[in-house]
Parts: C-alpha cells; sequence; structure tokens
C-alpha cells in the first residue's frame, strides 16, 4: 500500500513539538528486570514439574514417552478418545520423529491422517474442518502458564489447532523455557540473525476456554474441546 506525504507530515508534527525529527530509538536499559527471575536456574526436569502442575489447572493431559515410543503413545492417544481423522502439520519435523513410517503404518489400519501442505489450500482446512484430532509440535514450551507456541508456516496452518475437537501438541523436551519472556527473546534474537520469523505466532493453552460471564470457567467455547501434550525426550544426538 503505497503512503503518501509521510515525511513532509512527520517532519511537520516534530515542528510543531519544538524538536527534531526522531529516527532512531535505543532500547531502554531497565534497572530492575524482575522477568528474568522467575523459575532462574531452573534445569529442564523441574520445568517439566511445573508444566505438570499447571495442566492440571488448564485441563490438560500431559503424557511423556520417548522418541521410539512417540508413534505408540500417538495411537493409545487416538484409541482412547475414539479418534479416525487425523490433521497433522507437516515438515521436517515428521521425517527426524519418525512419524512419517507411523502415519503410513496407521493408515493402512483404517485411519485417515492428513497432512498440511502449502499447496493444499482449502482442502487444508476442510480436512481440519472434519478432523477429530490436530497434531502439531510445540516451538516453545512455557512451563509457568502450560503454552505450547506455534511459528505457523507453511507446514503448520492455524486451522490444525483450531478447527478439531482435539488439539494434540508434541513437545520437545528441549523445548522447555520458564515463561513468555524467553519465548519473546527467542523470537526477537532469531530476527536480529536474520531468521524469518513466522508473520504468524501462536500461543496456545490448552482447550478453548471462557471465564467472561461471572468468572465461571467454560472449556470448549470456540475451539477443540480437549487437548493433550505429548512430552517426548529430543532424539539423542
Amino acid at each position: 500500500m503505497a503512503v503518501y506525504n509521510r515525511e513532509r507530515f512527520l517532519d511537520q508534527l516534530a515542528g510543531r513539538l519544538g524538536r527534531p525529527r526522531k529516527t532512531t530509538a535505543d532500547r531502554p536499559a531497565y534497572s530492575v528486570q524482575p522477568q528474568e527471575r522467575v523459575f532462574q536456574g531452573a534445569d529442564q526436569d523441574q520445568l517439566l514439574g511445573k508444566l505438570k502442575e499447571q495442566c492440571e489447572i488448564i485441563h490438560t493431559s500431559l503424557v511423556e514417552t520417548t522418541f521410539d515410543e512417540l508413534g505408540d503413545t500417538l495411537r493409545r492417544v487416538w484409541e482412547e478418545g475414539h479418534i479416525q481423522n487425523i490433521v497433522s502439520a507437516g515438515g521436517p519435523r515428521l521425517e527426524a520423529y519418525g512419524l512419517l513410517d507411523v502415519y503410513e503404518t496407521m493408515r493402512q489400519e483404517g485411519y485417515n491422517i492428513h497432512i498440511w501442505d502449502e499447496q493444499g489450500g482449502r482442502d487444508d482446512v476442510a480436512e481440519a474442518e472434519k478432523a477429530g484430532a490436530g497434531v502439531v509440535f510445540s516451538d516453545v514450551t512455557l512451563a509457568e502458564s502450560g503454552t505450547v507456541t506455534l511459528f505457523n508456516d507453511r507446514w503448520n496452518g492455524r486451522s490444525i489447532s483450531l478447527l478439531p475437537e482435539t488439539f494434540v501438541a508434541i513437545i520437545p523436551k528441549s523445548t522447555l523455557v520458564p515463561r513468555m519472556t524467553q519465548a519473546a527473546q527467542i523470537i526477537h534474537e532469531q530476527e536480529k540473525k536474520g531468521v524469518p520469523v513466522s508473520s504468524c505466532v501462536s500461543f496456545i493453552t490448552g482447550p478453548s476456554n471462557s471465564a467472561d460471564i461471572e468468572m465461571n470457567l467454560i472449556v470448549g467455547v470456540h475451539g477443540p474441546v480437549k487437548a493433550t501434550y505429548i512430552l517426548v525426550d529430543d532424539k539423542e544426538g
């Protein structure tokens, strides 16, 4: 979108304020930064303990598994939820975690598994609408609030975590951080390094809910009714 007379307008505005126009800004140096001290020094096991506590509060099931047992764990989650239709985020992590072979085997067993494809367009959304579960990988996981962070991209459309009845997030243990502070720092550092930052970053905390009416918590009002987090040890090496 073209912007007309911007420089002239800003120069005139600065003149009315009686000062030169500012074109740069320095980050403020705060003398006190309490947000940095929350869970400071906590290791991954301690952060996992906090995540478990928070999952109970946000009505989310948390299942721990190993890299080798991830496929069997997914199968168990789907069997317990009587889920046959699944939409899954795509991308290189499916192969890295051995899920491409798992998905192919489960298709032969009668499961309908659709992998999000950047070329899919409306077909991807249609698959998400009829899916019983949407499966994603967490990019950054906030222990304090039980929040998974999704860098939505061509392999990971927002519909995966919004439209199915059940939301399933695979959480590599290495993605655990204390809170939103660290997630913002990670995004900022990627931007400084020139790494393309997702145009949409989703922060999801358990199933959809609302407490707008007299602070009574209602779950499943505008999205997934159920949420399951699968905590998996990262692949060795």
